[in-house]
């Protein structure tokens, strides 16, 4: 029986008494206890091991290795590494998707891949502290970035597999809560473990590894080893990188949006930060990196505030644009500030301000992606094409930053990511299948 034709709802008996059993399709009210929250529970820390590494690797310590390597050389040195970053990115996301997708074992078709990307992705980071050459940082990097995103994509198939419809709200809450304060936390860990980088990425590796153990091994999915997969295809294969756009015009606004708001983020927030303070504020590489932790604390109030509150209120007005639209808007002053205010104290209030409009767009946008899904049956092939629009401008930013840099300074980065936020913003308002 296809994992689509299951029954919605059915009754069992835990040490709590009786329970309801939900799933993904069930589009009823719910109330949010037992096996599902415990679920939600574990997905803050869980997704916050798995962005701890992108907020603290690209940003911060890549960034550092790179530096070290050629100062001179460093911003298109970066722009090479993280280029090839983002290629494999692109490709490891739905591919691994698919992948788990059409997986059978008594695990479930996610906990397999998301054990055996952590492991893989751990070893290989480790791995990659230790490289002195650019083309050894390059190969590496690559390679941690596949690992990551079979372990990754997987993950976020959860919310339509397992997730009601209306507890999806609570659900992006706190995954965003969870991807945010990675983030932020990464950013601070990788500037005070700045003097040992590979220390910091053996104890990046051990806690992504840790968390999605604990994680796998607390919620347990149902077994999928009875389950027929589909006949494979090469067609089929080589359309995991294709979503119609005529055909599922809902799917590609809402892709268009996430991509164009996460590289205005990413932009700026992501691989040359460090740079941006060092060099465009004129803090230097020590300051700059002593600063970093500063411009973390300083986003997270408003970021947690909003990530916490927006997903639910989502939920409760029915509503999800117009939260993506105004935490665009707001995100792109914020990049007006750095723009106006080149000092310390600019930095500080363009953070402050841009945690606050990013928290919301992180709570509320993944709920807008699992409703404009184009089917049931494909759902981590799916999804992993709506990572690319995190991952991919996780990796593409520092390289994009990297061309503005060298070609037109980095004043120039701010109106960049300014006008991608108010383009990613109006890129929802076409969505019809949400409100």
């Amino acid at each position: 029986m296809n994992i689509e034709k299951r029954v919605h709802m059915s009754k069992t008996t835990s040490p709590e008494g009786p329970e309801e059993i939900l799933d993904g399709s069930y589009t009823g009210p719910v109330t949010v206890r037992g096996r599902l929250l415990r679920l939600l529970l574990w997905l803050a820390p869980t997704y916050g091991a798995m962005y701890v590494i992108w907020g603290a690797v690209p940003g911060i310590l890549l960034a550092l290795q790179v530096e070290h390597l050629d100062p001179a050389s460093k911003v298109a040195n970066l722009a090479i590494v993280t280029t090839i970053g983002a290629v494999v990115s692109m490709l490891a996301q739905p591919v691994a998707g698919l992948l788990s997708d059409r997986t059978r074992s008594i695990f479930g078709r996610r906990a397999p891949w998301m054990i055996i990307g952590s492991v893989v992705g751990g070893a290989l980071l480790i791995l990659l502290g230790l490289q002195h050459t650019l083309a050894g940082i390059a190969v590496l990097w690559a390679a941690v970035s596949i690992a990551y995103n079979f372990a990754q994509a997987p993950m976020t198939a959860i919310m339509p597999d397992r997730i009601p419809h209306l507890a999806r709200g609570s659900f992006s809450a706190l995954s965003g809560l969870g991807t945010l304060v990675g983030i932020l936390g990464g950013q601070f860990f990788g500037a005070s473990m700045s003097a040992v980088i590979p220390l910091a990425y053996v104890i990046l590796a051990v806690l992504h590894l840790g968390m999605f153990t604990l994680f796998t091994a607390m919620n347990r999915d149902r077994s999928s080893a009875t389950l027929t997969p589909e006949p494979f295809a090469w067609r089929r294969f080589l359309l995991t990188f294709w979503v119609n756009p005529v055909r599922h015009p809902d799917f590609f606004w809402g892709f268009t949006g996430r991509f164009l708001l996460n590289l205005a983020y990413y932009l700026v927030a992501g691989g040359y930060l460090l740079y941006i303070l060092s060099d465009y504020i004129g803090l230097g590489t020590v300051a700059a990196t002593a600063m970093v932790p500063l411009v973390a604390v300083a986003s997270a109030p408003g970021g947690v505030i909003a990530t916490v509150l927006a997903g639910p209120l989502s939920d409760r007005f029915r509503r999800r644009k117009i939260f993506i639209v105004v935490s665009g808007l707001a995100f792109a002053g914020a990049m007006g500030v750095l723009l106006v205010v080149p000092t310390t104290t600019g930095v500080i209030v363009a953070f402050a301000v841009g945690g606050l409009a990013y928290g919301v767009f992180q709570s509320v946008d993944s709920v807008l992606m699992s409703e404009v899904l184009p089917s049931a049956s494909s759902f981590g092939k799916d999804l992993g094409i709506v990572n690319m629009a995190i991952t991919l401008p996780q990796s593409v930013a520092p390289a994009l930053a990297g061309v503005i840099v060298l070609i037109a300074g980095y004043v120039w980065l701010f109106p960049a990511a300014m006008a991608l936020c108010v383009l990613g913003a109006l890129a929802v308002l076409p969505i019809r299948s949400v409100r």
